[in-house]
């Protein structure tokens, strides 16, 4: 009994503990919905939940080595977005009151000297004028794109027009007949358009619309309200973030973002830059494996999406190894009260950085060819005075065709591009052309050895053959023209009874002329383009291929094609075609490699942003193959290591730190001084390294000999050694 009056005690306690419990729940909801139901309901429509895209940052350039060449530097940036505006009357911010604080905001950001994004191509301050002509191509697309919009004109705008027309629309509107719009009118539309307040100066509503410009174009073709935020500036100074914190803007978020730094002065046009889109096609373009994807159903998270305000590689390595280095952006979810103010902020994907790409070439070796060019040139230039000459080096490993150094002169820095651009677009020489991979030379005499290859191994000579060289050569096919060789020119002689060793240290032109004479042109050029010369180098940027003096070459000119013929001879020794120094330094490393011609190439390896994973690693790719017997090698190779140890290079090659074998060249160009090439590898026993280097109007090949020279010891002696033993894969400052 009395257990039973103990449960029935328990009971009703914890009866009571619930009751209350129930009744404390029901004054809580009582408060939420009954007491204070409309300002928690004003509060939740007050309340805006929006997801932005987090940017990424873009992945890391290195050197074989390790040693950075390009990262990224983090900024702060400001934002606008009119979402942020709270309404001057309570309810949805008008247009006027964004209107009023984009003025706040540019007038600030004026003060300080800040610069902001502002597209418009309309002058800042009266007497108001179009800038069309020197605004980019995508910014005269996107100004078109807004005036149709509009509906104010339709003109195709280019970098010659001067203003657009207006629309026939608008003609009628006005009640004027075809003309321009002017850009006064421009500005008159915009203020009404955007409801710029009428107190404005139309210095004031200038700053203000090239803003709402910006805005509306993230919006086209929807309604002229603009609802969506837009990069204002970047690399923004601390003193006015501190000012924009404390000042309470409306509309205005503070950010960062990476901008791309470049730690070197060198390798510059391997190295390339990033920039804004050139049009809106480009970034469709960019756009189209995500955009294909989405389509299809398929997963798009580990596809890149770009926005229009992007960073997208433009040149060199930036843009050719882009897919691995623009990384993947996030998104978060921010929450903001009435006032503008952020209260929450959840990522919902994590930002992923680009990749780290290694590339083939060595840093410290690419300053070293650089300034051997550099060096060359500018003494020639001292002698002659010329302002136009120019000059390129390539240098890639026998083993596997690694573009070790690409060096083009005159150059420039991608670390100080932006302030040196006067000067460099003052210069004549032009540092920006890319003479390394687009400059096409005549190979002259270094064409030599792929003509002594294709005579041996077509059976017309065996390397202890003797040729009776007479110094003028009379063809078995025509009679008309006798070129002659170079030592009948100066001094009216002949190299005698010779064989191809000889013939190729004292470089005959008429022993390669006979050669070529049974030959023809087809086995000919057969050769030359399984070497690689007026081919594509597999090279992953841009290049010129130069051409061969084919069958489909001449007669696409509108010339009768012989097999037999003047140009025959000529090509035999290296002239009438063109090649670029890259395919040079590639056919000699083609040749010492016994006949297999891998594709050149600048990427050695992918990893991911934190080193967990391997995303590519290069493996050589064959392109051709030259059938090639030990004996002819040995041939060859004797006949290029003679011209160094005594032929007319001897010299300079006293010098070198390595035995090496080498060819000269001169480039025939119609001009008084031809332009000079030279080919060499080393060491001669167990070759490493295979060289190119030409010179525009260097004279002979043998004075860039001691060019060549420099670049050799820089590879087999280096000032600074210490390269050697840094670990795989560490980066270095």
């Amino acid at each position: 009994m009395e257990q039973e009056k103990q449960f029935h005690g328990r009971a009703n306690i914890l009866l009571g503990v619930f009751v209350i419990c129930l009744l404390f729940f029901v004054l809580i909801l009582y408060d939420a919905q009954i007491v204070n139901g409309s300002v928690y309901l004003a509060q939740s429509n007050t309340q805006v939940t929006t997801t932005q895209t987090v940017e990424t940052s873009r992945g890391i350039l290195t050197d074989r080595n390790g040693k950075v060449l390009a990262s990224n530097r983090e900024v702060y940036t400001v934002s606008f977005n009119p979402a942020l505006v709270p309404a001057s009357d309570g309810g949805a911010a008008s247009q006027e009151d964004i209107a009023r604080a984009v003025l706040r905001l540019t007038e600030l950001c004026k003060s300080y000297g800040v610069s902001w994004d502002d597209g418009l191509p309309l002058s800042q301050e009266a007497p108001f004028t179009y800038t069309l002509r020197s605004a980019s191509g995508t910014q005269r697309s996107r100004f078109r794109n807004y005036l149709m919009d509009r509906g104010w004109s339709d003109t195709e705008l280019t970098e010659n027009t001067t203003y657009p027309l207006m629309s026939s629309a608008l003609e009628a509107d006005v009640g004027l007949d075809a003309g321009p719009l002017t850009a006064d009118h421009l500005l008159s539309l915009m203020r009404e358009d955007f409801d710029i307040p009428a107190l404005f100066t139309d210095s004031q509503a200038r700053m203000v619309l090239g803003v709402l410009y910006e805005l509306s174009l993230r919006t086209l073709p929807k309604p002229k309200t603009v609802n969506v935020p837009y990069g204002f500036a970047q690399d923004v100074p601390v003193e006015l973030i501190s000012q924009l914190k404390d000042g309470g803007f409306a509309g205005v978020e503070i950010g960062s973002r990476s901008v791309r730094e470049y730690h070197t002065d060198y390798a510059a046009h391997i190295l390339g830059r990033v920039g804004d889109f050139d049009s809106e096609e480009e970034r469709a373009t960019l756009n189209e494996p995500y955009l294909t994807a989405r389509d299809a159903g398929e997963d798009t998270s580990a596809i890149h999406y770009y926005q229009q305000d992007d960073k997208v590689g433009k040149s060199g390595v930036e843009r050719a190894f882009e897919t691995y280095l623009c990384g993947l952006d996030g998104k978060r979810l921010i929450t903001t009260n009435r006032e503008g103010k952020i209260t929450s902020e959840l990522y919902s994907i994590e930002p992923e950085p680009g990749g780290t790409v290694a590339l083939t070439i060595d840093i410290d070796f690419q300053a070293e060819v650089e300034a051997a060019l550099g060096r060359a040139v500018e003494a020639m230039n001292e002698e002659d005075g010329l302002e136009t000459r120019g000059a390129a080096a390539a240098v890639v490993s026998i083993a596997d065709s690694d573009v070790l150094a690409l060096a083009t002169y005159p150059t420039y820095s991608q670390r100080t591009f932006t302030e040196d651009l006067a000067a460099i677009n003052a210069n004549k020489a032009n540092p920006m052309y890319n003479r390394a991979l687009g400059g096409t030379y005549s190979p002259g005499s270094t064409m030599k050895p792929c003509t002594a290859v294709a005579a041996l191994e077509e059976g017309l000579i065996s390397p202890q053959t003797k040729i009776n060289t007479r110094g003028r050569f009379t063809s078995a096919y025509f009679k008309d023209y006798q070129p002659r060789c170079w030592i009948h020119r100066q001094y009216g002689g002949s190299h005698g009874r010779i064989n191809v060793v000889k013939a190729l240290e004292v470089s005959c032109n008429y022993f390669f002329y006979d050669m070529a004479d049974r030959m023809g042109s087809t086995k000919l050029n057969e050769y030359a383009a399984a070497f690689g010369l007026g081919q594509p180098t597999g090279i992953e940027l841009g290049e010129e291929t130069g051409f061969l003096i084919t069958q489909d070459y001449v007669q696409n000119k509108g010339d009768t094609w012989y097999d037999h013929s003047g140009d025959t001879l000529q090509i035999a020794i290296g002239q009438l075609f063109e090649v670029t120094p890259l395919q040079l330094a590639n056919y000699i490393a083609t040749l010492l490699r016994g006949g297999t011609r891998y594709g050149a190439h600048l990427l050695e390896n992918v990893t991911s942003y934190d080193g967990s994973r391997v995303l590519y690693t290069h493996e050589p790719e064959v392109l051709s193959q030259v059938e090639m017997s030990e004996s002819t090698l040995a041939a060859v190779k004797q006949g290029m290591g003679d011209l160094v140890k005594s032929g007319s290079v001897s010299r300079q090659f006293k010098e070198c730190v390595v035995s090496a074998g080498a060819k000269t060249g001169s480039a025939q160009t119609g001009e008084s001084v031809a332009n000079g090439v030279f080919v060499c590898f080393a060491p001669f026993d167990e070759p490493e390294i295979a060289v190119a280097v030409a010179i525009e109007r260097g004279g002979s090949g043998a004075a860039l000999a001691s060019t060549a020279v420099e670049i050799l010891n820089a590879y087999f002696a280096p000032s600074d050694i210490g390269s050697a033993l840094i670990p795989e894969g560490a980066l270095l400052s």
